[in-house]
């Protein structure tokens, strides 16, 4: 019996096929899969009965949302899940396990994966992901420093290790907080020799695995200790300040907010993560809507994984002019 997460991929290749009219190399570029995949799905959805007249589309999968996600927001693909609306545990439970599949159907050999430290969603994400044994030569690294509050640091660290172990990659930890105390600590910090290796890596990242965060920090972030204070948060606010990606501030055209508060960041900026040619985030809940409207209008990632709820919620606003 396929999972939801296989039943999405074997109807969204389907519908590319049959109803777009896109070739099976074109599906493959376009979803980051092997064209043999694609045609193993295509041969499934018809033995499965999902290819007949017409697309038989599974409770639980919602083409429709993701492909009109896609085309609002200019986004290479789109998953949509459906997660309760008023449990927090769960909807970070039903988004890993979809970010899950999809790094286990897209990751290629050789791929340098950079993930944000202090996301209790991509955690999630880890602790659903199956070991990957057909890839090899992948490194895995932090792009957001990974140093803070001790009790809280063993999350930043098991998130990058542990995925390492499960693609059969290597680890590189950013050895650093990921918000200092002055911009001379940044600098200072980001001469060190270990820490400059890491920061040097950041052009060649191939995939980007980010949450989307609010204004306010969640949980795992302020017991971390990398967060800015009250005051600074108030700050951010009056500059428009909607959500952040690594920290990373911007308001709700996407436009980075730019501050002294930025310039003690250490870590990806956001105009690297744009260059990264699969940026992959993993966000939903009403809570961050305004956050991932504005990294969406902003263009900061290739990707989404979100929730049914949240998805209605952004394709019912109006488009921003």
């Amino acid at each position: 019996m396929a999972t939801p997460e296989q039943l999405r991929l074997m109807v969204r290749v389907a519908r590319l096929y049959h109803e777009s009219g896109l070739r099976q190399p074109e599906i493959a570029d376009r979803l980051q899969i092997s064209q043999a995949k694609v045609s193993r799905l295509l041969k499934r959805a018809t033995d499965d009965g999902i290819v007949r007249i017409t697309i038989a589309t599974p409770g639980g999968v919602h083409p429709d949302l993701e492909e009109r996600l896609e085309e609002r927001y200019g986004l290479r693909e789109a998953v949509v899940v459906d997660a309760p609306d008023d449990d927090d545990r769960s909807l970070m439970r039903e988004l890993g396990a979809a970010a899950a599949h999809h790094l286990e159907s897209t990751l290629k050999s050789g791929d340098i994966v950079g993930i944000s430290s202090w996301s209790a969603t991509l955690l999630a994400m880890v602790n659903a992901l199956r070991p990957i044994r057909t890839v090899s030569d992948v490194t895995v690294l932090q792009i957001l420093g990974g140093v803070g509050d001790p009790t809280a640091e063993v999350h930043a660290t098991e998130l990058t290790r542990r995925l390492a172990t499960l693609v059969r990659g290597t680890p590189v930890l950013l050895p650093v907080p990921g918000v200092v105390g002055s911009i001379e600590a940044r600098q200072v910090l980001e001469h060190d020799v270990y820490v400059r290796r890491v920061l040097d890596m950041y052009p060649r990242i191939t995939v980007a695995l980010v949450g989307i965060g609010a204004v306010a920090p969640s949980p795992l972030l302020a017991s971390s200790g990398n967060v800015f204070g009250a005051s600074d948060r108030e700050l951010l606010t009056a500059e428009g300040a909607v959500g952040d990606v690594c920290l990373r501030f911007f308001d709700a055209d996407g436009t980075p907010i730019r501050s002294d508060l930025d310039e003690r960041v250490i870590g990806l900026t956001l105009d690297q993560l744009r260059h990264v040619p699969r940026s992959i985030a993993v966000a939903g809940g009403q809570r961050k809507i305004d956050a991932i409207r504005g990294a969406l209008a902003g263009g900061h990632v290739r990707c989404l994984v979100t929730d049914r709820r949240t998805a209605e919620t952004l394709l019912a606003d109006p488009p921003r002019v």
